[in-house]
């Protein structure tokens, strides 16, 4: 008998996963991504830049058939091109939810899903069904790459999101094993996504091509498209991307076991910058709130941090590169007492206290500090006009796993981020509805309240 690939056995696993065996913390966990990933997707439609604006009217442009909405567009596109745009702002924001290792599960992912449902009226249920293998699969496959460093050469959206949106779309397409492999395959040459360009609107892209191809993928396997049966093997994925640094065993060991958005489970961002500014980010406002501290105080600032320098960005050029700079968010969070979308306009950036503070905020590296996110920490000191020096040490963040927001929390996101597109009383409803989704029989409705245009409120 000929012995099984990893990557054989890998479909096997996908395709056993069946709504009726899913634990009922796995189907809640994935009704709570359902509603942030809505939320976040809504908010990034209004990206201070334009990222919303412009993959919208891209998409508008393209053309393609009516079948899936495209989120706060008022119009549907084709499921490709739907879950490009809804992708892409899901991302827009860097205000996604995250998880361990560090990867974005819910925005490469969930777009390709709501896609596919809401053009074949699929249950709920299916849905949820897709979003636990989605997250699994891009979860085993962020394990076994262990050479996909954090900041450096690509982007895990646009690989192991693409992997997670493709096992998706095979769930709620119903591909049988053959089609799996094939569409896996495919995937193995749509995966790519370099962090050269984080800072600038073509990283949020990385997770709209993501959600994508996911489809395409699916789809063209269902057609019979062929690619290579063995994307996990020999010179497939794990060679070609990572030069062999992987334990591609791990794609099959203890999957499912328990499922891993349920453990460790997922992180859910309070503020809408890189995760790696969280941590200074919740320091600068402790500090703020405890000492009364007034911008006009402030002599100078220091961020001890790990050897990360990804988010070492003193002079961020625009808004959108503010998200990824330690200095800029720790400043205007000492300025403003919170960060929000808006906190990362070109206005904001360029303001005259922005400005006056920056310079002032000194970023200083502290090799005894681990660089790994789950271990790390970081100190905060500030300088006081009065010769004060105050600090404060973070080192688990609220959101992250293990740490989980309260349901209060989580619903203030929704709404904040919701409500920049949709009147209180659509909101309200999303959030009936998605908090009740195992009994939907479609998604219509909810494509139907999300798909009103921006500018229509």
């Amino acid at each position: 008998m000929k012995t099984k690939t990893l990557t054989e056995q890998f479909v096997e696993q996908i395709l056993a996963v069946e709504y009726g065996s899913l634990p009922r913390e796995a189907i809640d966990m994935a009704k709570q991504v359902t509603l942030d990933g809505l939320a976040v997707m809504l908010a990034g439609a209004t990206e201070p830049l334009g990222v919303g604006r412009i993959s919208t009217e891209y998409v508008r442009q393209m053309g393609g058939a009516p079948q899936a909405s495209v989120i706060a567009g008022g119009f549907k596109s084709s499921m490709l091109n739907a879950a490009y745009a809804n992708g892409t702002m899901a991302h827009a924001l860097d205000f996604d939810n995250t998880w361990y290792p560090l990867n974005h599960p819910t925005s490469p992912t969930l777009p390709a899903i709501l896609a596919i449902a809401e053009n074949y009226q699929l249950s709920g249920k299916q849905i949820i069904e897709a979003i636990v293998t989605a997250f699994e699969v891009q979860g085993r496959v962020r394990l076994a790459a262990t050479g996909l460093k954090t900041g450096a050469g690509f982007h895990k959206p646009g690989t192991t999101g693409t992997f997670g949106a493709t096992a998706a779309a095979a769930k709620l397409l119903g591909l049988n094993q053959e089609q799996t492999l094939m569409a896996l395959g495919i995937a193995g040459s749509r995966a790519g996504s370099l962090s050269i360009n984080t800072g600038s609107m073509t990283k949020s892209s990385h997770s709209g091509h993501a959600a994508r191809m996911g489809v395409e993928c699916g789809v063209l396997a269902k057609m019979g498209w062929t690619a290579s049966a063995d994307v996990f093997g020999p010179k497939g994925f794990f060679d070609t991307f990572l030069h062999g640094d992987a334990k591609p065993e791990l794609l099959i060991q203890g999957f499912g076991k328990p499922f891993r958005m349920v453990d460790p489970g997922v992180g859910f961002k309070k503020h809408p910058s890189n995760y790696f500014t969280h941590r200074p980010i919740d320091a600068a406002l402790a500090l703020r709130e405890e000492f009364a501290i007034q911008p006009a105080q402030i002599n100078r600032v220091e961020v001890i941090f790990p050897r990360f320098e990804y988010v070492n960005r003193p002079q961020p050029e625009t808004g959108l590169d503010g998200k990824f700079s330690v200095q800029y968010t720790t400043a205007v969070a000492l300025l403003d007492g919170e960060i929000t979308v808006d906190s990362f306009t070109n206005e904001r950036r360029f303001a005259p206290d922005a400005v006056a503070l920056l310079p002032k905020v000194e970023f200083h590296i502290d090799d005894a500090i681990p660089a790994d996110f789950d271990q790390m920490h970081v100190i905060v000191n500030v300088w006081l006009t009065d010769g004060r020096q105050v600090s404060k040490r973070i080192d688990k963040l609220s959101g992250w796993i293990g740490h989980p927001l309260t349901r209060e929390q989580r619903l203030k996101k929704f709404f904040s981020c919701a409500q920049r597109v949709l009147e209180e009383k659509q909101a309200q409803r999303v959030l009936e509805l998605v908090e009740q989704l195992e009994t939907l029989p479609d998604v219509t409705e909810i494509m139907d309240l999300v798909r009103v245009e921006r500018d229509a409120k």
